[in-house]
């Protein structure tokens, strides 16, 4: 009975990751929602990219279009990000400020293998 709304859950779990992950892009692109070290991160550096990519790749993702592609991108980026920036504070990403960046590259890595699910541009582009 439950496996009938999986293709509705997937979904669930793709806008929402999504939604989280535009609102990062936002912080660096935008400054909002503030944070004590918003700031606008030159477009061209690695941080720059990374938030062009967690905003629009977070679109893309959300509204299911070329959501596997996009997942891929987004699951590198994070994987790239905790490496980078988080693993050498500590091994243990409570510790080291990477528990979401672990939890949003494994969640756009099972996307890229599931797809979008239901509601998705991709899909009804299928239909």
């Amino acid at each position: 009975m439950l496996a009938a709304r999986s293709p509705q859950m997937l979904a669930v779990l793709r806008i929402v990751t999504a939604l989280l992950f535009m609102e990062h892009g936002c912080q660096k692109l935008f400054g909002f929602p503030s944070t004590p070290a918003a700031g606008h991160p030159e477009l061209l550096s690695l941080l720059g990219i990374a938030a062009i990519l967690e905003f629009f790749g977070g679109l893309l993702v959300l509204v299911g279009f070329q959501t596997r592609i996009a997942a891929f991108l987004l699951s590198g980026e994070m994987a790239v990000g905790y490496w980078m920036a988080h693993a050498p504070r500590s091994f243990f990403p409570a510790i080291n400020g990477g528990d979401a960046a672990v939890l949003f590259c494994f969640v756009f890595l099972y996307l890229v293998f599931a797809g979008p699910g239901a509601w998705a541009v991709d899909t009804r582009r299928k239909a």
